[in-house]
């Protein structure tokens, strides 16, 4: 299975900004749907947003207005800008993928191993 390596985490204060980046560790043949979720404390993992290979987009109600999911497909690099930080959103961000290794495989399921965003109030 391809690894997906996230960075950008960082200890910010509420109000602040951060943007994620998550890629694949190798290269690959092609990414169809990409993803962030967040694991916060004593809350079950959340889906924050995703983006289609086409760049359509959802979000989660919590951070509507604040926060945008973008690609590059040519680096195979998702994104997100996060603005105005609340301290709701601290949490482990885990970015997500669905990965077509090679021409001659099928989509799989990729996820990173997170990084880490606190929000100080």
């Amino acid at each position: 299975q391809v690894q997906l390596v996230e960075s950008g985490g960082d200890l910010v204060q509420a109000g602040g900004s951060l943007r994620l980046s998550c890629a694949p560790s190798e290269r690959v043949f092609s990414i169809d749907l990409m993803g962030w979720y967040r694991h916060s404390p004593g809350k079950q993992r959340e889906v924050v947003a995703t983006i289609s290979g086409g760049h359509s987009t959802n979000y989660a109600d919590s951070i509507k207005g604040r926060f945008t999911i973008s690609r590059d497909n040519a680096k195979n690099t998702v994104f997100l800008q996060m603005n105005d930080l609340k301290p709701e959103d601290t949490g482990v961000y885990v970015c997500n993928a669905d990965i077509r290794r090679t021409i001659m495989s099928a989509f799989q399921t990729s996820w990173g191993q997170g990084t880490q965003v606190t929000v100080s109030s």
